[in-house]
This record gives structure tokens, C-alpha cells and sequence, in this order.
């Protein structure tokens, strides 16, 4: 692979260097609080979006902070003289992360971009220059071996991932250290790889500047580089997931034909877990004819692993083409060889009768049962990030259900989970509702429909009194034979659980 054109990096063993950046970074107010301060929140939001006009524009003057987003964030040559009130310049300029630009001027090398930790850290993602979005926001660079900074999808990933503290995690396909970076905080040992050795150059750079401990960096594609007899208790991926004729661009096409990248990755994680290890994705997974895509979907789970997977997006074969043509900034080519690549995506998908694209989550946990759980859902409304505390809570349930027949529910004890409100849903001045919703407020903000009892017996759950004897009061109440309604509200029970509005109160 050629970065012949990308340009040098700095050097990666310069600790020192590293920490003492950090601390000018920090000194001048180089946060993502510092920021927002500075430049307001529309340019500060534009900056996301690789827009760097706004940012220009708020940055005219010659404070510490002002300097420091020219030269880092907007990629324009700043006075030496100025840069040197900031930064230990002549350590940047020895070991990389400066160079210099006419005759007394410096630049920068790569992005380095500030990103608030979820424990309000100061962290700093590099990246290559002009890159630091990353996703399908049109950085229109063509380069093979770019490597990308944040994008929606690297943070979508960190909020749903499972923060547990864990010996051992791997970061598949680490890109500018992200994940890894995250991973960090609460395991022990991390392990990142990437095909893109500039990648994992990067991803050293990342974890340096961000004050973190340094990864066990690996060449190789997927799973190549890990030995047969490693596991992890944690595996996360934010994978070269998009479905495209060849592979042009390593930070998103993966060169595998049609999803399967994706599919490849989630079965060959089974066996790199741990017990009870977790196993967390984000894919593209194709629509085919004749196919139900959750059967699709349920193929990729490997033995010994629950599933739960989220479908949030579903776009048509063009409206996925023309993403991802102007993702690579195809767009703004010549009109022919644009319609000649649209033309030769569609031909691509119908070979494969593909008529759409979803997008979404995929989490695996390793498992001793003997019937394990596969949910595969569709979930396209909003959610409440950081998921990870609830995407644990699920696999809870699944294990407290999977061990529960209905005598066990009848005997079990539940409390009604926090910020849950009752709706009910009628025609104005009706006696009774037509139904009631019962709604979360938090993590995937799920509704439901109950009937009266359900709305009842939810409303009375607060882990004092078991669900017989709720049952039975409620019989009482509504002058109903109390044997049947134990017979009939399991099932109900069991889906309040199963969604989460309910949980065990033992």
C-alpha cells in the first residue's frame, strides 16, 4: 500500500514530546469545552461537518487558544513566533508534529482534534490532515490509506459499548484509536489492530496525547493478527462496513464482496471471547429478495453466543450509492465517470438482488446456555446515549427470563424502572381509554401497550409485594376469577421485562 502523497508523521516514540504537548493543549484551553467557548456553537457544529469557514471567521484574532485551532483544526500556517508563545516548538518541530511553511512560518502535520472523555477527560483524537471527520460527511479524500478521526458512527459505537471493568478488550480495525482509547479507561490490557499500518501509527499518536496507557498495536485484517488461544472480554469493531462495488477507500470499503465483512467479523468473534464476554459492532447488512433480512441477520450469530441486534436505518440501493459517491467526493467529478460509478453500484446490487441497505448494532455475549437468545429488532426512533449500561441490562433480563418458567415469575418480585410514564390513548370525554402505553423515558425510550391490568400491575411494583399477590388483589379489585388472571399475565409480565420497563427486584 502506497502513502507515498500522505503526509510524514510524527514520531510515535517521543513520549516526552507527546506529554509536553499535552499539557500546552491543556494550558491554552485546546478542549472541546475551550472550544465551544471560543467558537461558538454554530461553528463549532460546522467544524463537524468539516466546514471550516465559521471557525475562520471566529478566529481572527492572536489569543493562545485562537492559534492553536488554525494550526490544528483549520490547518493554516501560523507565524513561528506566535506558535512558540504556545507550544514547545522546537520539540513539535523535531519530532514531527510541526513542520515548516515558508520562511517563518510553521503547520501542522496531522488534525488533532479535542473529544470529551464520559468522565469529562481531555482527550485528543489525531488524524490525518483535512480528515477529521469521519463518516459520510464528504472528506473527499481519495487517498487509500487515509485515516479518519470522529465521525457519528466511532462515537454511536462508544455510547452503546458495554463499560464493565474487563482484563482484556481488542479495538478491530482501530482507525485513529477511538475505541481504543475508550477501552483504556476500564480494561486492563488493550489490544488494536488495522490493516493500515498508518492506522495504528495514529492510533499510538491518540492514546499519547490523551494521557493514556499505551495499546499492544497488531498489523493484520481481522482476526489474522490474534493468536488461536487469545480471548477478550471485550471485542468492540467499528468496521469498513460499506457494501460497495471493490475497494477503494481501506477506512470504509472492506473489500470483502457485499456484507460480507460484516458477517465474517460476527462469526469468527464467538470463539475470541471469553465467558460472559461481550462482543460489539456496528454493520451494513444487505436486504435481499425473497430473504427476511432478521433471518439473514440470525445466520451470522455464532454457536455459544446470545444476540440482540438493532436495526436504525434502511436505505434504498440509490439513496446508499449516492451517500457513499459523495462521501468520496465522486460528486464533484466529472458528470460521466460520476453516473458511470453510481451505474456500476446499482449493477453491483442487482447481481446481488439487493433492494436495500440497513444499518445498525450488533452485540454478542459468550454463553454456557443451552438455548441461547437471538433478538433482532428494528428500532429506528430516537435513544438516549450512552447505551451501555442498558444494552448489559438486556442480557440481564435475558438470563433472569431464560431461568424463569411462570411459577418463578408468579413468585418473583419487581420494581417498575425509573422515569417510566403512563399514557392513555381514547377518544376526548370517553369513560375508558382505548389503551394504555406505558413509556420510557431513558435508553431506547421504548413504548409498549398494556391492558388494564398490565397498567395495574405495573403502577404497584416496587419490589415489596411478589406478582401472585398482586395478581390476586387486582382479581379482587376487578371481580375477576384470580386462577385465570395468574394464568393469563406471565406472558405479559415476561414482556415487560423482556422490554425492560420492568426489572427483578432480588
Amino acid at each position: 500500500m502506497s502513502h507515498t502523497s500522505l503526509s510524514p508523521l510524527p514520531s510515535s516514540d517521543r513520549a516526552d514530546v507527546a506529554a509536553r504537548l499535552r499539557d500546552a493543549l491543556l494550558g491554552a484551553s485546546f478542549t472541546a469545552d475551550g472550544l465551544l467557548d471560543l467558537l461558538g456553537a454554530p461553528a463549532y457544529a460546522a467544524l463537524a461537518r468539516s466546514e471550516t469557514v465559521p471557525a475562520l471567521r471566529a478566529t481572527r484574532g492572536d489569543t493562545p487558544l485562537e492559534t492553536l485551532v488554525r494550526l490544528f483544526l483549520l490547518q493554516q500556517p501560523v507565524p513561528h513566533a506566535r506558535v512558540a508563545d504556545v507550544l514547545p516548538v522546537q520539540d513539535c518541530l523535531e519530532s514531527g508534529w510541526l513542520t515548516r511553511a515558508g520562511a517563518d512560518e510553521v503547520a501542522a502535520t496531522v488534525d488533532i482534534r479535542p473529544y470529551g472523555g464520559p468522565g469529562g477527560e481531555d482527550w485528543f483524537i489525531v488524524s490525518d490532515l483535512g480528515c477529521a471527520v469521519g463518516g459520510a460527511g464528504g472528506i473527499g479524500s481519495r487517498e487509500e490509506g487515509v485515516v479518519l478521526g470522529v465521525g457519528g458512527a466511532s462515537t454511536t459505537l462508544a455510547g452503546i459499548t458495554v463499560r464493565t471493568p474487563v482484563s482484556a478488550a481488542l479495538d478491530l480495525g482501530t482507525g485513529s484509536g477511538i475505541q481504543a482509547l475508550h477501552a483504556a479507561q476500564h480494561a486492563t490490557r488493550v489490544t488494536a489492530t488495522d490493516l493500515n499500518p498508518r492506522a495504528l501509527h495514529i492510533t499510538a499518536l491518540t492514546l499519547a496525547l490523551s494521557g493514556a496507557p499505551a495499546a499492544d498495536l497488531r498489523e493484520g485484517s481481522l482476526f489474522e493478527p490474534i493468536a488461536d488461544d487469545e480471548t477478550y472480554d471485550l471485542i468492540v469493531s467499528n468496521p469498513p462496513f460499506v457494501i460497495s462495488p471493490g475497494a477503494r477507500l481501506t477506512y470504509r470499503d472492506g473489500g470483502m464482496g457485499g456484507d460480507d465483512l460484516c458477517r465474517t467479523l460476527v462469526q469468527q468473534a464467538g470463539d475470541r471471547l471469553s465467558d460472559g464476554g461481550y462482543a460489539q459492532f456496528l454493520a451494513n447488512w444487505q436486504h435481499v429478495e425473497g430473504e427476511e433480512w432478521q433471518d439473514r441477520l440470525r445466520s451470522w450469530v455464532p454457536r455459544g453466543c446470545d444476540a440482540w441486534i438493532v436495526q436504525r436505518e434502511v436505505q434504498d440501493v440509490t439513496q446508499y450509492a449516492e451517500l457513499w459517491l459523495r462521501d468520496a467526493g465522486d460528486h464533484r467529478d466529472d458528470p460521466a465517470e460520476y453516473q458511470a460509478r453510481y451505474d456500476a453500484w446499482l449493477d453491483e446490487f442487482e447481481a446481488r438482488k439487493v433492494k436495500a441497505v440497513g444499518f445498525g448494532w450488533i452485540t454478542l455475549r459468550r454463553t454456557a446456555a443451552a438455548e441461547p437468545s437471538i433478538t433482532v429488532e428494528e428500532w429506528p426512533h430516537s435513544i438516549e446515549q450512552p447505551l451501555g449500561e442498558t444494552v448489559r441490562a438486556h442480557f440481564d433480563r435475558v438470563d433472569y427470563l431464560r431461568a424463569s418458567d411462570d411459577a418463578a415469575l408468579l413468585d418473583g418480585h419487581f420494581r417498575l424502572v425509573a422515569e417510566v410514564v403512563q399514557e392513555q390513548v381514547g377518544l376526548p370525554g370517553a369513560e375508558d381509554p382505548e389503551h394504555v402505553v406505558l413509556r420510557q423515558h431513558r435508553g431506547m425510550r421504548r413504548a409498549t401497550k398494556v391492558d388494564t391490568v398490565g397498567a395495574g400491575f405495573a403502577g404497584v411494583c416496587d419490589g415489596t409485594l411478589s406478582a401472585g399477590r398482586i395478581l390476586d388483589a387486582i382479581a379482587q379489585l376487578v371481580g375477576e376469577d384470580p386462577v385465570l388472571l395468574r394464568d393469563r399475565t406471565p406472558a405479559q409480565i415476561r414482556l415487560l421485562v423482556e422490554q425492560g420497563f420492568l426489572e427483578p427486584a432480588e
